[in-house]
């Protein structure tokens, strides 16, 4: 079976924030495209573009993230989107995302994309008691909630039509 420019959109999702942002990408895109979970999508061979999401763990990719970007990613198309709990702008975010291109560093990673989403309940309240004060205060602080919000969801989608553009497909209008 044939089938022309197919795009995957795939993710890794454990509060829901990653899987909103995928749902986004996907409704951006025209082009025949299939959206699941990445434990749904064992191979990436029939794609021809794929748009890859997890969260941050860590710092990084947990060991199943960076495991399948090792693994599955050589050759491919790939563009990343990325949630976290941090501000986009948080001084620790460029290196948490290099993480992710560094464990696809055998794909062609044609962009990334990162946002802030809602920090879990469970995970807020294990930092606040973590034994670095840094991490606790950290915890604090945190103003994640409600994240990934509409407009968080808006560039999403403009992010999915810009890698689209970059690789010459259709981009449908925008509204």
């Amino acid at each position: 079976m044939s089938n022309e420019n197919r795009i995957l959109v795939t993710y890794q999702s454990q509060s829901g924030n990653t899987k909103k942002v995928a749902k986004a990408i996907y409704e951006a895109i025209s082009e025949p495209k299939e959206i699941k979970p990445i434990q749904e999508a064992p191979s990436l061979k029939e794609y021809d573009l794929i748009f890859m999401g997890f969260p941050v763990h860590g710092s990084g990719p947990n060991p199943k993230a960076r495991t399948y970007l090792e693994n599955n990613t050589k050759g491919k198309q790939i563009a990343l989107f990325i949630t976290h709990a941090a501000p986009e702008d948080a001084p620790e975010m460029p290196e948490s995302i290099q993480k992710f291109c560094d464990a696809a560093n055998e794909a062609n990673i044609i962009d990334v994309f990162h946002c802030q989403g809602q920090l879990s309940s469970i995970v807020k309240t294990v930092i606040r008691f973590a034994p670095d004060p840094q991490i606790r205060e950290w915890a604090k602080k945190d103003n994640s909630k409600g994240q990934p919000d509409a407009s968080r969801l808006e560039k999403a989608a403009f992010f999915a039509k810009r890698v689209l553009e970059k690789q010459n497909y259709p981009v449908q209008g925008s509204e």
